[in-house]
């Protein structure tokens, strides 16, 4: 049972900080959350919500220049760049808005300002307003996110021309040229993003893929289709500096031996982001941290009694679903439950175009971890919905256990595969076999056959397309 007269400071209002306070509100906890900025945190206000408006326009655009061959006349004139831009601004603002009527209906007080700990049991808040207020006693959920991380590259701090994920969103002109520095899910989208409006897009990769935590045989798929597009790639290619150039900047990289440079009117720095926690003065709380990075058990609790983290602030997982469930449980045990976090479910999805989803173990960790599997694959280019959509590109990969054929992982390179990737999330959670897949009836005509076809290839039984 619940402890329905608790106190619960929250700290920071993004997807894993005002869904803890919401769901310690519904538990009936006294809560406060404290945001500097906006609610919804970078996820809602300059990460997710507003790069897929971007992405969407882009695929709208791609869509209106191929429809003559769906038999639609349809003549595209460009694009207008600040109303794309004000959509962008627009949904994110609703959604902002709906978040603050969300506090306000739980009855959870919001303070605009900046925590940072006095004691184990002490915040004092700097508000936005320039006053000061001390909160003690309750309980504390640390959910202060991320930031873009700044990869020691010389040149790259004092360039103008160099941006960040939260750049690339507000750039006030679509730029002719454009070097991604960072093959991840953050610069593979943006490098879609700005291709599909006209820019020259080129994708540098220290690693010998892009997306390294992705599904091998998808992702070299995928990077054939945005090359494709007109992306260069280039992978195993390590940044030495970047320079100023009468285009913008010059990148200067090393690859295969020698040195190559690339310019751009803007580079857009992707290796990644980190936790956000040097302004909470963990010190003073004695909480445990690995350079920031803030320590948790599968309850969300911090060493310090109390006190809980969640989301991207531990520098694990750095995803916005994530931060949500990690911030439900925090609040369930923060009010006197009893709740575990288990990631085996948690889905991987890159809004490129094709889209690219993936839940469980890819072919490469099953032999890492020397597990013995069996996969079974079904191109798209044989379901009949993908064919309408996107002309068939992509494929659904499921690994299935070799002795129990338990559903280890599956991964999903095509049109609306972020969304379909959720049964497949469930079938791991319930520690679904490739026969519950199997026997499910899938509805004709859609893409979520061709998960079950692809259940069937692993007993090479799949019957719309040859079995290997």
């Amino acid at each position: 049972m619940s402890n329905g007269s608790q106190e619960i400071i929250v700290v920071g209002g993004g997807p894993g900080g005002y869904v803890a306070a919401i769901r310690a509100a519904q538990l009936g906890g006294k809560v406060t959350l404290i945001e500097k900025s906006k609610l919804g945190g970078t996820c809602l206000n300059v990460g997710c919500i507003p790069t897929k408006v971007l992405l969407h326009s882009a695929d709208l655009l791609a869509e209106a220049q191929h429809a003559n061959e769906f038999g639609i006349n349809v003549s595209v004139n460009g694009f207008d760049w600040k109303k794309v831009l004000k959509k962008k601004d627009g949904v994110s603002s609703q959604l902002v808005n709906g978040i603050n009527g969300l506090m306000k209906a739980n009855k959870i007080k919001v303070i605009n300002g900046t925590a940072e700990f006095i004691s184990s049991k002490t915040l004092s808040i700097k508000k936005a307003d320039g006053t000061q207020e001390t909160l003690s006693g309750g309980k504390i959920i640390l959910a202060t996110g991320s930031v873009p991380a700044i990869p020691p590259i010389p040149g790259v701090k004092d360039n103008e021309h160099c941006i960040d994920s939260t750049g690339a969103l507000s750039l006030t002109e679509v730029p002719k040229s454009l070097v991604v520095i960072g093959g991840g899910v953050i610069g593979v989208e943006f490098a879609s993003i700005y291709s599909q409006f006209g820019t020259k897009v080129t994708i540098i990769e220290a690693l010998p893929k892009l997306l390294p935590l992705m599904e091998g045989e998808l992702t070299a798929q995928l990077r054939a289709k945005l090359e494709k597009n007109g992306i260069d790639i280039y992978t195993e290619a390590k940044v030495q500096s970047v320079e100023s150039s009468s285009v913008g900047a010059k990148v200067n990289v090393e690859y295969k031996g020698e040195v190559i440079n690339f310019e751009a009117e803007k580079v857009l720095v992707a290796v990644g982001r980190r936790a956000n926690t040097e302004s909470l003065k963990l010190e003073k709380a004695n909480i445990g941290n690995d350079r920031g990075r803030i320590q948790v058990n599968e309850r969300m609790e911090t060493n310090v009694k109390n006190i809980y983290a969640i989301g991207d602030c531990l520098g694990q997982v750095m995803l916005a679903h994530v931060a949500s469930v990690q911030g439900e449980i925090a609040a369930e045990n923060a009010m006197g439950l009893d709740a575990f976090y288990n990631g085996k479910t948690v889905p991987s999805c890159v809004y490129t175009n094709p889209e690219f989803a993936g839940v469980g173990l890819t072919e490469e960790k099953a032999k890492e971890e020397e597990i013995e599997y069996v996969t079974g694959n079904f191109p798209l280019m044989a379901n009949g919905k993908a064919l309408i959509m996107n002309g068939g590109e992509g494929m659904v990969k499921v690994i299935v256990g070799k002795e129990y054929k338990e559903v280890l992982g599956v991964h999903i390179l095509g049109p609306r595969a972020t969304d379909i990737i959720a049964e497949c999330a469930l079938a791991i959670g319930m520690e679904a076999t490739i026969e519950d897949l199997i026997e499910t009836i899938h509805a004709h005509p859609t893409l979520t056959e061709a998960v079950r076809e692809a259940a069937l290839a692993t007993e090479k039984r799949a019957i719309h397309a040859f079995n290997k």
